[in-house]
């Protein structure tokens, strides 16, 4: 279990986003293993309207909702960040609004907009 009370889903290894049986909703590689009583926080992903909490990062707002993180630039296959401390390089991502961060050691922002399909990786 990570710090922010977050765990992996190894049944979700696939890429890209992945539905939920019968519930309408998306499957994130990640689940909330404690429920956070901060306030939530309304950002976007790829146009998307998802919830994460205040002091959530980036990396575990997007995983939460998705299976990846981004598209692996050299060949088929995806990218969920790889050592979740701001050292490998892995989990850079662009916001609408130009900057380029990464999602390991970015905190969510109110409004946030993430762009991952469709963009260069790297």
């Amino acid at each position: 279990m990570g710090a922010a009370g977050v765990v992996h889903d190894d049944s979700r290894a696939a890429h890209g986003r992945a539905s939920l049986e019968g519930q309408g909703r998306m499957a994130g590689l990640l689940q909330r293993a404690i429920d956070r009583s901060a306030p939530a926080v309304v950002l976007t992903i790829d146009g998307e309207p998802v919830q994460a909490r205040a002091g959530d990062l980036l990396i575990t707002a997007v995983l939460l909702h998705r299976t990846a993180l981004r598209s692996f630039e050299f060949g088929p296959g995806a990218r969920a960040g790889f050592c979740w401390m701001g050292a490998c390089q892995d989990c850079w991502v662009r916001l609408a609004d130009g900057r380029r961060v990464r999602a390991c050691s970015t905190t969510v922002e109110p409004g946030m907009a993430v762009l991952i399909e469709g963009e260069p990786a790297g």
